[in-house]
């Protein structure tokens, strides 16, 4: 393995202006290579370069093994950007360590865009809908937020200020900013609900201000929305509760949950939206129920959230080991809390909830085997009682929560 001063393999970011994008190291990497890997828009800024150039191929994964094959040789890969943020780097990073591959950054379309609008990054989402779901946005409109969002393609505007209109942002101002510090440069701005342009340069970073009107879809990331905010049957964790719960499992960024018996997949929902990079696999038997959690999944902004059908214990075989696990159906069946114990890694949460007394008593056993404490939840709503209110109570809940060392 060749030592951090020298590596074989570099990553050179380059903007669209070609080659005056580079710094000069930059440049001297660029030229020190025998072979040079990139897109078919960054190899013509080549122009008639003899070296052995390689277009990108499809899947991404395929071109990395190609790049793998000439470990030995001085390599350059000229990617867009900034490599690291949203980039090829990412990819790469998982396949070549960090002793073979050196990264030279240009500025970042976010940057780019930044300094055009003056909008501070830090208090701006950098988010994109390349290669993802536009539903992985949702969390992010909220009233005044700013966002700048990587397109897709040429259609992403449109179909980001459709968005917009359907959950009642129609006024947020929409900047479609195109090969920017290129010679193609072109800059439109319109009100999502006068946003017509369909056809936009494929290099389009899209600058969002969202701004809510009177009826807007307004949803918060801490735990607890409205229960009314779920497709459901009944069978889903109330507001109150679920609060508690997803608090009591503790998200961390980049950490994967396992909702045992997911119902309406709510807990599952709000553990990935409460933080960076949670990811979640909701495991449901009832068929009727899996459409439901997709719904939800894809209303609330949580699009990848994994949707096993079968029930537990024999449907957590080959799932990844979770860093925490909900279970808030089937904590009765025989060996559930046994093999969600056993998946859990080290560190990790373990919630359980019941309504039922053979619910509860399982939980008593299992905190009298693992540990943990009891938590008994009773929460009663104001109803209508005629001219007045009263208090309705709905049903205990009792909780069992546990860390394991």
């Amino acid at each position: 393995m060749m030592s951090d001063s020298n590596p074989w393999l570099s990553v050179v970011g380059i903007g669209d202006s070609g080659l005056d994008s580079l710094t000069p190291v930059a440049k001297s990497a660029l030229d020190a290579a025998d072979v040079i890997f990139g897109g078919k828009r960054h190899l013509a800024h080549l122009g008639n370069d003899q070296r052995n150039l390689q277009s990108w191929s499809s899947p991404f994964s395929d071109s990395i093994e190609r790049v793998l094959e000439y470990r030995g040789q001085t390599v350059v890969i000229l990617a867009t950007g900034n490599p690291l943020w949203f980039g090829a780097g990412s990819a790469l990073i998982r396949s070549v360590s960090a002793e073979e591959i050196r990264f030279y950054p240009t500025p970042s379309a976010y940057s780019l865009a930044a300094a055009r609008l003056g909008w501070p990054i830090e208090d701006t989402f950098c988010l994109t809908v390349h290669g993802r779901r536009l539903e992985s946005l949702i969390p992010f409109i909220t009233p005044n937020q700013k966002l700048l969002v990587l397109c897709h393609n040429g259609g992403s505007p449109g179909e980001i200020a459709k968005m917009l209109n359907d959950r009642g942002y129609g006024d947020s101002v929409l900047t479609a900013l195109s090969h920017m510090d290129g010679q193609q440069e072109t800059v439109l701005e319109n009100n999502a609900n006068e946003w017509h342009e369909t056809d936009l340069p494929h290099l389009t970073t899209l600058a969002v201000h969202c701004i809510a009107g009177q009826n807007a879809m307004i949803a918060s990331t801490t735990p607890g929305l409205p229960d009314q905010a779920f497709e459901h049957d009944g069978k889903i964790t109330k507001r109150e509760v679920r609060a508690a719960t997803v608090s009591a499992l503790a998200p961390l960024p980049g950490q994967f949950l396992w909702d045992v018996g997911a119902g309406s997949g709510s807990v599952a929902i709000e553990w990935c939206r409460a933080t960076k990079g949670a990811t979640a696999s909701a495991i449901e038997q009832h068929q009727d129920r899996l459409g439901m959690i997709r719904n939800n999944a894809l209303a609330l902004g949580t699009p990848n959230l994994e949707i096993v059908a079968g029930s537990a214990p024999d449907a957590l075989n080959n799932l990844s080991h979770p860093d925490a696990i909900f279970i808030g159906g089937g904590v009765s069946t025989d060996g559930v809390v046994e093999a969600c114990w056993d998946a859990l890694l080290p560190q990790g949460r373990l919630v359980a909830n019941a309504v039922t007394i053979e619910g509860e008593s399982r939980l008593i056993a299992a905190q009298e085997t693992y540990g943990g404490e009891l938590v008994r939840f009773a929460i009663s709503r104001a109803e209508a009682v005629g001219s007045f209110q009263g208090w309705k109570p709905m049903m205990p809940v009792t909780q069992w929560r546990v860390a394991k060392k």
